[in-house]
């Protein structure tokens, strides 16, 4: 019985609710202004802290009703701007709220407002339109439909601090491409918004301060003009700089080093300059300290990381500084039972964001060992680094198993490690089950440590062959992704490198010479060098080139005449060539060279080409056709002859480049033999 009674006593509830918010919107049609602007104040008043108030009030259509108020030319302006100030009110509520008024119209309806001249007024449509921009589900491109809207925006900068804090904030948020900095840039938002950097209100400081880094992120033009930007005869890092000191609040420190850090990577600040590595470097590595607040800690990580990406330098001072590698391996202890979190709100968040931690410490690890091997060693020494990462391949966030991956591909770049700690920890297994299934993001970098593992040298080469790895590869190489497709080719090319026959036949097998020659056609560059390097590796030692020529000896004669023929670079033609040098170094492979009198003329033509590269291969292909010591050298060396080989070689010995004429010369010996 009480399940019965349960159902109508929560619809009255519901339904009291209501016409208390019903009565709230049928004042809004009132016929008498006074009363009507009496019922917008008091529902502004409802409605503050209330979200249950706030979603009833946009159900029962209080929005186009507000809207509608606030563009009517005979309400009074008081009335406006309080219709302004609900509207900004029901948007601090959930992000159906801001659905709900986006799909209102809400935004070009504020945007219109903006062109009245009162102030209080334009303030009030601001800040609703700051609440609703900064939203993950408004589309910011809505800023940017009408052409009139920025260079208006610009203009009305200087009217108030409110209006420059809530401007540069829908700047902010709303400059997501570089068509959004080219625009912002091209109405003027360094010379409106650099003096706000000196603004007596620190909210306007700060939103300037996070324009400015958002505008900078990889845009060297906006870069490159902030550095000449002089603010009261101070020159604007230099002002980035002050407000990195310790004296200033944490989140100004981090928004001016990611500023200085962006103007950085994007040329306009070189790497050794001393607001680089005296200043901006020292405070990111202070952010990463656990006396920070969780987020401070992952954004100074990830921009201490960017910082330092490209530049080996900036990467050694980073490894020395304040125990970095060790402040960094705190953040998988995170938060510690000892965590001196009062505050049982903050801990509950951080234990939700932890994972960020862990992330961000991956990250910084894979910047910090992409080059210096000493790097890499302390960090596979730091304590149970090895485990952490193998953990952090099968994390279910995949921001962390994309991190982790990019550390393992940074620390695989080590012959040492590969030697040791990847082959003590066998990290080819987790990374094998990362490859099965995952994002392209995650597979391109996963492929790309595989093809590391996969080196001659590295232990890890034989169990990963054994465990099945051929077929997985070689569906890589089919991809619609380049990147993918060239971390595919190029792990089979490690991969028959010295490999013994029963690989290769199983390479080939599983490729199959459609794809093959399909990828020898690629239009990506790295996939075609990738594919001649495979397909040169697999033509190595004279039993495997025989085999294979004789299995496959047409189509690989006919690809390799394409090329030859074909607009490449001297590199592809180059590698191209030594594949063709390959197949003349076979006991039976050769012949199919020695018959094609168009191959030969291709050779000799190379043989007298301006590179020397390719003068280099194209001989080394001759000296390997008519060697002494081979079966029936005498007639190859005769028809060579007869083509007029001798003496292209004879010229080539006097080559000023010293190992085209040794070569040249070695050559020419067979015939005197």
């Amino acid at each position: 019985m009480a399940c019965l009674l349960e159902a109508p006593l929560r619809i009255s509830v519901l339904s009291e609710v209501t016409a208390t918010s019903r009565h709230y919107v049928d004042r809004l049609f009132d016929p008498d202004p006074q009363k009507v602007l009496q019922g917008v104040i008091d529902m502004k008043n409802a409605v503050i802290g209330n979200n249950k108030q706030k979603a009833n009030l946009i159900v029962l259509g209080a929005v186009p009703r507000l809207l509608y108020l606030l563009q009517q030319s005979l309400s009074s302006l008081q009335l406006r701007t309080e219709c302004a100030v609900v509207l900004g009110s029901l948007a601090m509520g959930t992000e159906n709220n801001i659905k709900s008024l986006v799909d209102c119209h809400v935004i070009p309806t504020l945007l219109q407002g903006l062109l009245c001249p009162d102030l209080t007024f334009i303030e009030a449509c601001l800040r609703c339109l700051r609440t609703v921009f900064i939203s993950p589900v408004t589309p910011v491109q809505l800023l940017y439909t009408d052409s009139t809207v920025i260079p208006h925006l610009m203009s009305l900068l200087s009217s108030s601090h409110r209006t420059q804090e809530y401007i540069t904030q829908i700047f902010s948020h709303c400059c997501k491409t570089l068509e959004h900095q080219t625009v912002l840039f091209n109405h003027g938002a360094i010379q409106n918004i650099s003096p706000m950097l000196i603004s007596p209100s620190y909210k306007v400081r700060m939103q300037a301060l996070r324009c400015f880094s958002v505008l900078a992120y990889e845009n060297a033009q906006v870069s490159m003009s902030l550095v000449n930007v002089v603010i009261d005869g101070e020159q604007l890092p230099q002002v980035f700089v002050r407000m990195m000191q310790r004296d200033q609040p944490i989140e100004m420190q981090l928004t001016a080093a990611k500023c200085l850090t962006y103007m950085c990577r994007a040329g306009a600040i070189r790497t050794d300059d001393g607001c680089i590595v005296l200043k901006t470097l020292p405070c990111l590595v202070r952010m990463c300290s656990k006396e920070h607040l969780l987020e401070e800690r992952v954004e100074g990580a990830e921009t201490l990381a960017y910082l330092m990406e490209p530049d080996v330098e900036l990467q050694r001072i980073a490894s020395t500084t304040d125990h970095l590698l060790a402040m960094l391996a705190d953040y998988f202890k995170y938060p510690s039972s000892v965590s001196a979190i009062a505050d049982i709100k903050r801990l509950d968040h951080d234990l939700k964001h932890a994972h960020e931690l862990r992330q961000a410490a991956f990250k910084l690890y894979a910047s910090l060992g992409s080059n210096d091997e000493d790097i890499r060693k302390k960090i596979t020494e730091t304590e149970n680094m090895m485990d952490r990462i193998v953990s952090g391949l099968s994390e279910s966030s995949i921001k962390v198993r994309l991190s982790a991956v990019r550390c393992l591909h940074s620390l695989s770049r080590s012959v040492q490690q590969l030697r040791t700690s990847f082959h003590d920890h066998a990290v080819w297994k987790p990374l094998m089950k990362l490859l099965q299934n995952a994002p392209d993001e995650v597979l391109v970098m996963a492929s790309s440590t595989l093809c590391n593992l996969l080196l001659e040298f590295s232990p890890s080469k034989e169990p990963i062959l054994e465990s099945g790895v051929i077929e997985l590869l070689c569906s890589l190489t089919q991809s619609d992704s380049p990147a993918l497709r060239v971390n595919g080719i190029w792990a089979l090319m490690n991969m028959a490198f010295q490999a013994d026959q029963k690989v290769k036949v199983e390479i080939i097998r599983c490729l199959g010479t459609e794809q093959l020659f399909r990828l020898l056609s690629d239009p990506d560059s790295n996939v075609l060098m990738k594919t001649l390097g495979l397909l040169r590796n697999l033509l190595s030692t004279r039993p495997h080139i025989d085999q294979i020529m004789t299995s496959h000896g047409k189509q690989i004669m006919q690809a390799v005449t394409l090329i030859l023929e074909a607009e490449h670079s001297i590199e592809v033609k180059e590698q191209t060539l030594c594949i063709l040098a390959n197949i003349a170094d076979g006991n039976t492979a050769k012949d199919l060279i020695v018959t094609n009198d168009d191959m030969l003329q291709k050779v000799k033509y190379y043989m007298g080409n301006s590179s020397v590269k390719l003068q280099l291969a194209a001989t080394f292909c001759v000296s390997n056709l008519i060697w002494n010591e081979d079966d029936g050298a005498q007639e190859r060396q005769d028809k060579l002859r007869e083509l007029g080989f001798v003496d292209v070689l004879h010229k080539l010995t006097q080559s000023s480049d010293p190992n085209l004429s040794d070569r040249a010369k070695t050559a020419l010996q067979q015939y005197l033999a």
